[in-house]
């Protein structure tokens, strides 16, 4: 599973299948690189919150206090629980987000503070809604910065990930904490992506 998320990163850093934006005139910032992916057959047992009624926590979603890929570590700086997906997201998602019982979110840093991400994880009615959240990340809207990410945050060089998981979504989102600090993102984005891997459970249950 670690492969896929590591492809997956590889072929939004190689180009294919993304969208390309600028922040001028956006509500708030957006990340210059994003992927989506709507969800798949193998996520069906848990395609609908009535198959899978139990509430996501912190301590499900963000297990541990960093998280690691290659020779990169994120430190986790805060987590929260939002009842109000809406105050995660602007533009056309905080439609998309009706319907959505809760967003877990949590922010991360390099050690070196050179790099700063967050992962945030949707609770969605069924993975039409999942998917219907997906698109709109990719066409008017996107999440909000976390509370605390540093004011430099350079959206225009940052990447992320969305995925729907049966009536989940996951994205992940990582960019230099200061403008135009030139910082290979690539194992940043995987260790912070690597987070979706926790829903897996899910299909087990």
């Amino acid at each position: 599973m670690r492969k896929w998320i590591v492809g997956v990163v590889l072929v939004v850093v190689a180009g294919a299948a993304v969208f390309l934006w600028s922040r001028g005139g956006e509500a708030a910032p957006r990340a210059a690189v994003f992927r989506g992916e709507p969800t798949s057959a193998h996520y069906d047992p848990i395609a609908t919150r009535a198959l899978d009624p139990e509430p996501l926590t912190v301590a499900e979603i963000f297990p541990g206090g960093s998280v690691t890929s290659g020779a990169v570590t994120l430190t986790v700086k805060g987590t929260e629980t939002l009842t109000d997906c809406a105050q995660a997201v602007w533009g056309s998602a905080e439609g998309a987000v009706a319907g959505c019982t809760q967003a877990l979110r949590a922010r991360y840093e390099t050690p070196d503070g050179r790099i700063s991400g967050q992962f945030l994880i949707f609770n969605l009615a069924d993975s039409a809604a999942a998917d219907k959240l997906v698109a709109a990340f990719g066409s008017g809207g996107f999440v909000r910065l976390a509370p605390g990410t540093p004011a430099g945050f350079d959206g225009a060089h940052s990447w992320a990930q969305a995925r729907a998981l049966g009536h989940y979504v996951t994205l992940s989102w990582v960019g230099p904490a200061a403008p135009e600090d030139q910082v290979d993102l690539t194992y940043a984005q995987v260790a912070v992506d690597g987070l979706s891997l926790t829903i897996q459970r899910r299909l087990l249950l």
